[in-house]
């Protein structure tokens, strides 16, 4: 099994750094921190420990570049992201690569995960051009009213391992479009992807200054999050990782009123109506589900199938999962799930598996953890779950797919809303009346109706309740990191 783990490759040479990048310059610290392939345990390099001081000195010179930046047209911003795009994708056989080694997932999905992430900074290149004011009509006749849009200044950027180059790009292309420059601090797990993404921003022409990158340990984040959180200069926090997380940077936040924005935790239900075609129901939920072994914020967490499909839909999704998923490394061409991010992450799998079978659920097919060993773990289904049950009550994070009988609409809905986040919901139903009420019922940000998966750089991307603030993607994307200001000419 260990050889079957192993990434017997080198990563790409001309993308891989282990420096930060401040003010154009890789840097190096006393101390680095390892990265570690989460398929093998093996260590794949070191990367510099960025503390407090590092990451003042990236704020100081994305501070330094900003004036510059805001100042220079659209265009040439435009032209500038649509050369980091073209990078990308010119590169996007190695990016995917860094990702799979350091993140796991496999290559196939990382080769989507750049395709993603690159289409971000296409979006955001075109939008550039597309930052309109406003003329009011004014109430006196000597008087103009005009609404300009401004860049807010210096942005934080702030990442999770899960997707480590498109939670950069979906933040960082619309900050770089509205004139903004940016400190990304990138999860500890996967800081290859975040640096590769600085090289080919460095060879775009992106100036010194305006994309600089503090990666650090586990031991210095909190640090490193404090600077980026309170120091003056720093007016925007852009967030994507837990609630729990997300609550204790706005706290830091409100000392200096910074603008922010946060993509926090999800508990996505996946309801399932009497009226659906279960084969496309089946489809869908497999897609929602294990994508990246679970680990998405948007991933399904609780499906809700209504009584009189229930046990056909039980069945054929326990053997699709049977037939259609394959565990193994990132790096194996049939792979469809690779391994889970680190021990901890297996280790709630397991917990919220024991809690629901100890209460009643029957394990339908998977429940432990994979022959490979280490992080890996089978595809879960579990029937005769409850709404008392730990996985329905807490994000799982992982390849584990618990399933609750409902008799009507109304019940349906209520146990959907009746978490206290809301990122992403999705339905299946032939039914048009009922399709417009369960839409609009959901609390959620976004609703798949009839799809499992609904993310594009052209959809606004956001959740409601402790799921977060704003909007990320689309046309409203950029307004996250815009000042509105109105200016009166009088006397004319």
């Amino acid at each position: 099994p260990a050889a079957t783990r192993r990434s017997s490759y080198a990563l790409p040479a001309a993308l891989v750094r282990r420096g930060g990048l401040v003010g154009g310059r890789w840097v190096e610290t006393p101390a680095a921190f390892p990265v570690l392939d989460p398929a093998s345990g093996e260590e794949l390099g070191r990367v510099a420990d960025c503390g407090a001081a590092e990451a003042r000195a990236a704020v100081r010179a994305a501070h330094e570049a900003g004036a510059a930046w805001g100042r220079l047209p659209a265009k040439e911003r435009s032209v500038r992201l649509r050369r980091w795009y073209e990078l990308m994708m010119e590169n996007k056989e190695e990016l995917a690569r860094i990702i799979t080694a350091e993140n796991g997932k496999p290559l196939k999905e990382a080769q989507g995960e750049i395709q993603y992430s690159a289409s971000f900074l296409e979006w955001f290149a075109e939008e550039a051009r597309r930052v309109y004011g406003d003329v009011i009509p004014a109430s006196a006749k000597d008087r103009r009213i005009l609404v300009l849009k401004q860049p807010v200044g210096v942005a934080a950027v702030i990442t999770p391992w899960n997707f480590p180059s498109a939670m950069i790009t979906r933040k960082v292309g619309a900050a770089l479009a509205a004139g903004c420059t940016v400190v990304v601090k990138p999860a500890e797990d996967t800081p290859l992807s975040a640096l590769a993404l600085g090289e080919l921003a460095n060879q775009a022409g992106i100036p010194a200054g305006v994309y600089n990158v503090v990666p650090c340990s586990r031991q210095q984040t909190p640090a490193v999050g404090e600077v980026l959180c309170t120091d003056p200069l720093v007016a925007k926090i852009s967030f994507t990782g837990s609630t729990a997380t997300g609550k204790i940077l706005l706290k830091h936040a409100a000392g200096t009123v910074k603008r922010v924005s946060m993509e926090l935790g999800g508990h996505a239900p996946f309801i399932v109506f009497d009226s659906a075609n279960v084969d496309h129901a089946v489809a869908g939920a497999l897609a929602s589900k294990y994508r990246n072994s679970g680990q998405t914020c948007v991933c399904t967490n609780r499906f809700l199938v209504q009584a009189g499909i229930h046990d056909k839909f039980v069945e054929k999704f326990a053997k699709a999962i049977e037939r259609e998923l394959h565990v193994g490394s990132g790096f194996d061409a049939k792979t469809t799930q690779g391994p889970l991010i680190n021990e901890k992450a297996v280790e709630k799998v397991e917990r919220h598996i024991n809690d629901a079978v100890s209460q009643g659920a029957s394990v339908v097919t998977g429940g432990k953890r994979h022959s490979l060993g280490r992080n890996f773990f089978e595809p879960t289904l579990l029937s005769n779950v409850t709404t008392k049950m730990l996985c329905t009550q807490e994000e799982t994070f992982g390849p584990l797919a618990p399933v609750i009988k409902f008799q009507t609409e109304e019940e349906a809905i209520a146990i959907a809303n009746a978490a206290n986040v809301g990122l992403a919901g999705y339905f299946y139903s032939q039914d048009p009346a009922q399709i417009w009420r369960v839409a609009e019922q959901l609390e959620v940000g976004m609703v798949g109706v009839n799809e499992g998966i609904i993310s594009s750089a052209e959809s606004p991307f956001g959740g409601v309740k402790e799921s977060g603030l704003g909007r990320e993607g689309s046309k409203y994307g950029i307004d996250e990191y815009l000042e509105i200001k109105y200016i009166c000419f009088g006397g004319l």
